[in-house]
């Protein structure tokens, strides 16, 4: 690796362009939302491995007993714990021999100097964005099934399995699928759930699912009995399928909560080569204790403390390290890439209740 050629440029523009990006990711200006940002508090990890513990337990009420009388024993709380090595996740993108030639060609007057700075600079947002999608992607698999998968960037193909153990007893299937929408009755099969919530001792704080359980959802004719009814529809009229805000006032009065539709489509470029995917599973909704659910645990990288000479390092929001650097083999080009460890990680997870809304369940 050696010093980008345009190593000027980039010690006075390279930090102040990453946080500058940075602070606009944290804000409403970007379009794209991210939910580890608001369901995930921060948590650093010393040893590079992250944990998601479990207590399986309710509170317990004390006991009234005489003041001469001992103690009685309570049970202790049986705790689970899931664990393992943070993954690394990145991405890298170049600029080829006739792109740099072009910058070399914008250099050679100030009038142009801005168009040199834009295409110089181009690859660095979409690096660390790459790391947010990542994340995000993680983060909405883990919330509907449970697990999430991290590709390996060191074996092309293969992924790192990463399994946060929610109990099976909290995973539920329907009666009726809820895309039969004459028979199917998801009111019945989510009252099913929260018994067994309440009888855990748990609650229900915030609902996620995505548009095929939504769409299914409100075209069931419980669902529009239910909307009629609360609106004192006419019997012997015709019945309408609720849209999102009349569905959660329908909700909100029969159960103490709303759901939130994901409607989210991570996009991944590797290599050039861009490609998009829904990370939420097809048709699943999940009930969760309430809007936080867990932790971004997170470690340093080894090139932070042994950095390589000739590269440029910036740190973006706190975890992620941007490099530039130039390379002439097997050809002239000049690379930004971005780093992380770091891993979306579900706590509490015996609070959180998985119905497949595609599944009978007997």
């Amino acid at each position: 690796m050696e010093q980008s050629q345009f190593i000027e440029y980039i010690k006075r523009n390279f930090g102040p362009l990453v946080a500058a990006y940075v602070e606009t990711l944290n804000n409403t200006k970007n379009p794209l939302t991210y939910r580890y940002r608001t369901m995930l508090t921060r948590d650093f990890s010393a040893t590079g491995k992250w944990e998601s513990i479990s207590a399986a337990s309710s509170i317990v009420a004390a006991d009234i007993v005489a003041m001469d009388s001992p103690l009685p024993l309570k049970m202790r709380d049986v705790v689970s714990k899931a664990s393992g090595d943070i993954p690394k996740i990145g991405m890298r993108l170049a600029l080829n021999e006739s792109q740099l030639k072009q910058l070399q060609i914008l250099r050679l007057q100030n009038s142009t100097i801005p168009q040199l700075l834009k295409k110089l600079f181009a690859d660095t947002p979409r690096c660390i964005a790459g790391v947010s999608e990542r994340l995000e992607g993680n983060l909405l698999e883990a919330i509907s099934s449970g697990m999430t998968v991290i590709e390996d960037m060191e074996n092309v193909g293969a992924g790192i399995r990463v399994d946060y153990g929610i109990p099976s007893a909290n995973k539920f299937g329907v009666a009726v699928v809820w895309s039969n929408a004459a028979s199917a009755t998801p009111l019945d099969d989510i009252q099913r759930l929260r018994k067994k919530v309440s009888g855990d001792g748990n609650a229900i704080g915030k609902v996620m699912l995505d548009n095929t359980a939504f769409d299914n959802l409100v075209a069931t004719t419980q669902v529009k009995e239910a909307y009629a009814n609360s609106i004192n529809q006419p019997s012997g009229t015709t019945l309408f399928a609720p849209d999102i805000d009349q569905l959660n006032t329908v909700l909100r009065k029969k159960y103490q909560f709303t759901v939130e539709v994901v409607d989210r489509t991570i996009r991944i470029e590797r290599n050039g080569v861009r490609s998009n995917y829904k990370p939420w599973v097809d048709g699943q909704v999940a009930f969760l204790p309430g809007e936080t659910v867990g932790t971004l645990t997170w470690t340093t990288l080894a090139e932070i403390d042994a950095p390589v000479a000739g590269v440029e390092y910036q740190v973006a929001d706190e975890f992620v390290l941007v490099s530039k650097y130039r390379t002439n083999q097997p050809s002239l080009a000049e690379f930004t890439t971005s780093q992380a460890m770091a891993l979306p990680v579900l706590t509490n997870v015996d609070q959180i209740y998985l119905l497949d809304s595609k599944t009978v369940q007997a």
